[in-house]
């Protein structure tokens, strides 16, 4: 089968198509025809190889965090789908979606329905968990609290103002002056600039919850530290408040601030969650933006990482191999 995988790190262009082997799968899971796939930060963030002393992947790799396709065989143990479904899900390990045959867990999948097309399927996976997870889980966000999300247009950012609308909560997001509009249709109540205002001085009264998905010039990639962003962000957090980082992977072990509770959010693939979400899509509940579909070739994912890396971003960038 055909793959795009990842000879050496560096620039998108080193991406390359390769014929592997298609994968085994075990008793718990399914083989799923790939016809669509996304694009998340951690994939281009391993791609570079900034974080290849922090987390090592054996070249050559190949990348892709999320998919939705049909299932052509499934395990003996398996009992959610059956081949011929269509499905949205995380491949076995977080990675391996730009690939033909994808191998997924039957805990990370979840049966799509009709009305959603494969590219939005294949867009929900990570970013959906991330943002349901990080607000519901993490945060436990209750109705008329109010919360600051940074990033609000990017993939995870634009769920989770939808999420944290729904839930009830007053939300602030920052983002470019080029998507403010985009992100107010979203549901935020108020949108600043982070380009050029300091949120800090913005905010008029303290929030509840802050969810930090900031990768600041000043630090280094998944720095174990916080962030300009994120030191910022403890000066408009309630005493008791929670800091939510996507980015900061020590943050657990800080000692507390004001009794704020800092978390490391990392999204956990859950079978239940993910039809959660499917119901929320179905119910017109929460949408998810597509920001350019490209094909399934070495170029095409390269000129999709290149979208990907530039400013302002906006939604999801899909990789399309196959209509379904």
């Amino acid at each position: 089968m055909k793959a795009i995988v990842l000879k050496e790190y560096g620039i998108p262009a080193v991406l390359q198509e390769q014929e592997v082997n298609i994968p085994a799968i075990t008793e718990t899971q399914v083989l799923v025809e790939m016809f669509a796939a996304s694009i998340n930060p951690a994939d281009y963030v391993l791609r570079s190889g900034a974080v290849k002393d922090i987390l090592p992947v054996q070249l050559p790799y190949i990348l892709g965090a999320d998919l939705a396709g049909v299932v052509t065989k499934i395990g003996n143990k398996v009992t959610l789908v059956k081949p011929g479904d269509r499905i949205m899900g995380i491949p076995v390990n977080n990675g391996g979606a730009y690939a033909d045959f994808v191998a997924v867990e039957e805990n990370a999948l979840a049966a799509i329905g009709p009305t959603l097309s494969i590219q939005e399927a294949a867009a929900l996976p990570t970013v959906g968990l991330t943002a349901w997870q990080a607000l519901y889980k993490y945060g436990k966000l209750q109705s008329g609290q109010r919360i600051l999300i940074h990033a609000g247009a990017g993939g995870v950012g634009h769920i989770a103002v939808q999420l944290a609308k729904q839930a009830g909560a007053y939300v602030i997001a920052t983002a470019r002056e080029y998507n403010h509009d985009f992100v107010r249709q979203l549901g935020a109540d108020e949108v600043i600039d982070y380009a050029i205002n300091d949120f800090t001085q913005t905010i008029s009264s303290p929030v509840d919850v802050v969810l930090d998905m900031v990768m600041d010039k000043s630090t280094a990639v998944l720095d174990p530290t916080i962030g300009e962003t994120g030191q910022k962000s403890f000066s408009v957090l309630k005493d008791g408040g929670k800091f939510l980082s996507l980015v900061a992977m020590a943050i657990n072990e800080y000692p507390k601030i004001r009794g704020i509770e800092a978390q490391f959010v990392h999204a956990e693939p859950n079978h239940d969650d993910l039809v959660s979400i499917l119901q929320y899509v179905q119910e017109q509940k929460l949408k998810v933006h597509l920001g350019g579909i490209y094909p399934f070739t070495s170029q095409g994912l390269t000129e999709a990482y290149q979208k990907c890396e530039i400013n302002p971003k906006r939604g999801k960038v899909i990789i399309q191999r196959k209509q379904g």
